[in-house]
């Protein structure tokens, strides 16, 4: 049993054959996944899979760096209402993103992206008022969003929610973010980032990653694992990361799709 615990169905390139997509991930032993909001207009869709098929759970939540006139800005109650949907088991993705920023964003610096900044707080307090995990991304800004994280005072409160706030998705930093991460009681989430060639940085963070605080992920229909970068990523790819994981901390497949479902279970459905 494998689960993909950060999708995005709703993405043309997915739903466009959904079902397809499905049968790929049945073949595959794929047996759950976790659908990401990636703005409160997709939201309504996200949700619907997630009320459709027992197999997709479903997040709310703006992604950092989606912005422009027609993104609506939710509210701390927005968040709050919509997670109240017991199919919605996660706030995000947020966090920060400010990779490229000077081509992507008109030659901005960081002074200028207040409005990212305060979009994360309001997640990280949605998700504190509701008890439901962050699911957290962070491009070229680990820093500063480890920084908002203890001005949130995230992993320091002593209650349920503050022993497992959520997930850095999709890793990509070095092992000084981890353990902080871990600290605060944050999972670590690997993508098919782990399998490529150039990840060695990476793969000797997935060594040290304590077992029952990883998690395995497509962020499908992007990042395809080796043997298939450059095709459409799937859900269906997510053994693929079990098995380099596998390789690296010299277990099997099957053991890290077992543990990392179990780790699912325990940082989103089990909240109590």
């Amino acid at each position: 049993m494998f689960t993909d615990s950060h999708c995005h169905l709703t993405m043309p390139e997915l739903a466009a054959d959904l079902p397809a997509v499905r049968a790929a991930m049945a073949a595959a032993g794929v047996t759950r996944v976790l659908c990401i909001s990636t703005s409160m207009e997709e939201f309504p869709r996200v949700r619907d899979l997630a009320h459709r098929y027992d197999s997709v759970w479903a997040s709310v939540g703006v992604h950092p760096d989606n912005e422009g006139q027609d993104v609506h800005e939710p509210t701390e109650d927005e968040l709050a209402t919509a997670a109240a949907d017991p199919r919605v088991i996660a706030i995000g993705e947020t966090g920060l993103d400010y990779y490229q920023m000077d081509e992507r964003k008109g030659g901005r610096e960081v002074a200028d992206m207040e409005g990212q900044r305060a979009r994360f707080h309001t997640h990280i307090r949605a998700a504190r008022r509701v008890g439901k995990p962050l699911v957290i991304h962070t491009r070229a800004a680990a820093q500063d969003t480890l920084r908002i994280l203890r001005q949130e005072g995230v992993g320091q409160g002593g209650g349920a929610w503050d022993r497992a706030p959520g997930v850095f998705h999709c890793f990509t930093e070095d092992a000084a973010v981890a353990r902080a991460a871990l600290e605060m009681g944050f999972y670590i989430s690997f993508s098919g980032i782990v399998t490529f060639k150039n990840a060695r940085d990476l793969q000797d963070v997935a060594r040290t990653v304590p077992l029952d605080r990883i998690l395995i992920e497509t962020d499908a229909p992007y990042l395809a694992p080796v043997p298939m970068r450059g095709k459409t990523n799937s859900p269906a790819y997510v053994p693929y990361v079990a098995a380099k994981l596998a390789e690296l901390r010299g277990t099997t497949p099957q053991a890290i799709g077992e543990i990392t479902s179990a780790n699912f279970d325990a940082l989103f459905l089990n909240r109590n």
